[in-house]
């Protein structure tokens, strides 16, 4: 009869430190990795600057605009831009294309402050802009810490303006003001969510008063005297504009190891970009027709023309299919798809918010969540066991790192992805990504060693 000991190791179940049972080379290539990746979530801060470099590397690996009605075939390698703020990428397998696709996506788009459309005013003698917050927020979280403006201005004339204004040592930045510990007496009453109004994340621009012997509003025509000779642009130009405030802090090392990654935008770009680099990084004609999609919007509710409950991604699958006859449904109907979303990182600081058996712990690979929603599960995708099965010994038979988890306790947490959108479409679709500490905060932290083997779990599916 086998003993206790042997038995518990054949019958029991349990999670594995990826730092302790990986050797040494694995981690250095992680680290290595993470280099690239700290780089693109510099360059890429906003969704449109994202689609911007996701293009620039993937055209640097022979992918090529689509062209619908055009017939590809296998190896072609093709890339749709979605206004500039969403991309379907693909590259073209070598068995019929009705055999099905297997579909990475991802959201490019990160909780930030948005510049309201008419922003501009002066107040006791300094310019500040009025902001709406975009996706889930702490906002006191956004007071106090230094800013930039990145985004689009589309002038009366048509043209575009681009502007990108606190990343470089030399500029200036911007910042949301907060009330001194000493007046703060009747602010610090206030609930957590109102310590600081959606109404008080005015961003501080300016203070110097145009030279006029008009005494009114002399700030704010120094300020827009300034835009208008960088620029061109006139006040009316806000009305026709996409600025998005965001942090100006660039993505590093964290602690005396170096083992983590700080940084703003993490949520979801670390999926974004590893789901990207296991398509761009495929040796020869992959069997099966890969497509990685970067979406927008996910952060409040994967809405409008570029969100996963638009019809981009299905139009694009319509017209990859509709040269070789078929429907572009039936190509759906045999694809599978892993929804490449975060998960969040178990917290020694805050752990009653977790059911230990089933939350994500850093260093112990990517996390899967076979469901997410919220209470019961309402707004979920619940994967199936079946596919499940499949996930699992993908990821088994590469040797990766991984683990399950589900988000937070039981009636107390809960969220979505773009998963539910992409299963509606009758595709086979589960949650996969890294887990990450202090989600939608400005400064997020993950563990190279699970963005490295998330990486290789996405290079894994590709083969």
């Amino acid at each position: 009869m086998e003993n206790a000991k042997e038995l518990k190791e054949k019958l029991f179940f349990s999670k594995e430190n990826g730092c302790i049972v990986l050797p040494d080379e694995e981690l250095e290539k992680a680290a290595a990795f993470a280099e690239d990746y700290k780089a693109f979530l510099d360059a890429g801060k906003t969704e449109r600057e994202c689609v911007t470099e996701a293009v620039k590397l993937a055209e640097a690996k022979g992918y090529v605009p689509f062209e619908a009605g055009k017939k590809y075939g296998p190896g072609d390698k093709v890339y749709l831009n979605n206004r500039g703020k969403s991309l379907v990428l693909c590259h073209v397998g070598s068995d019929p294309i009705e055999k099905g696709m297997q579909i990475n996506a991802a959201h490019i788009d990160s909780p930030r402050l948005d510049v309201k459309q008419v922003p501009l005013y002066e107040d006791m003698e300094m310019a500040l802009l009025k902001t709406h917050y975009y996706g889930g927020i702490k906002k006191y979280q956004w007071t106090a810490i230094p800013l930039a403006l990145h985004g689009v201005i589309i002038k009366g004339d048509g043209s575009t303006v681009t502007v990108k204004i606190g990343e470089d040592d030399g500029d200036p930045v911007f910042c949301v003001t907060d009330l001194l510990p000493h007046l703060a007496t009747e602010q610090m009453k206030r609930s957590a969510g109102e310590i600081i109004k959606g109404e008080e994340l005015n961003l501080l621009i300016g203070s110097r008063p145009f030279r006029t012997d008009d005494k009114s509003e002399r700030v704010k025509l120094g300020i827009l005297n300034i835009l208008h000779e960088k620029y061109g642009i006139t006040e009316k130009d806000f009305l026709s504009a996409e600025l998005e405030i965001v942090p100006a802090f660039k993505a590093r090392d964290l602690g005396f190891d170096r083992s983590l990654i700080a940084s703003y935008g993490q949520d979801d770009r670390v999926c974004g970009y590893t789901a990207l680099r296991a398509l761009l990084d495929i040796e020869g004609t992959p069997a099966r027709t890969q497509m990685v999609l970067l979406a927008d919007k996910e952060e409040i509710g994967s809405c409008g023309a570029t969100g996963m409950k638009g019809a981009f991604m299905r139009y694009f699958v319509d017209d990859l299919a509709a040269p070789y006859g078929i429907a572009g449904h039936t190509v759906l109907s045999a694809s599978n798809c892993l929804s490449a979303d975060v998960g969040a990182a178990s917290d020694p600081t805050f752990a009653d918010v977790n059911e230990p058996r089933n939350a994500a712990y850093v260093n112990y690979g990517p996390v899967i969540l076979k469901f997410t929603g919220s209470r019961g599960k309402g707004g979920s995708n619940d994967a199936s066991a079946e596919y499940m099965g499949e996930v699992r010994r993908t990821l088994d038979a590469a040797g990766i790192v991984w683990q399950t988890a589900e988000l937070g306790r039981v009636d107390l947490g809960g969220g979505g992805t773009v998963a539910a959108y992409i299963a509606e479409l009758d595709v086979d679709t589960i949650d996969i990504g890294v887990p990450v500490l202090s989600m939608h905060a400005p400064y997020e932290v993950t563990s190279k060693l699970d963005v490295y083997e998330t990486y290789k779990a996405f290079c894994a599916f590709a083969k």
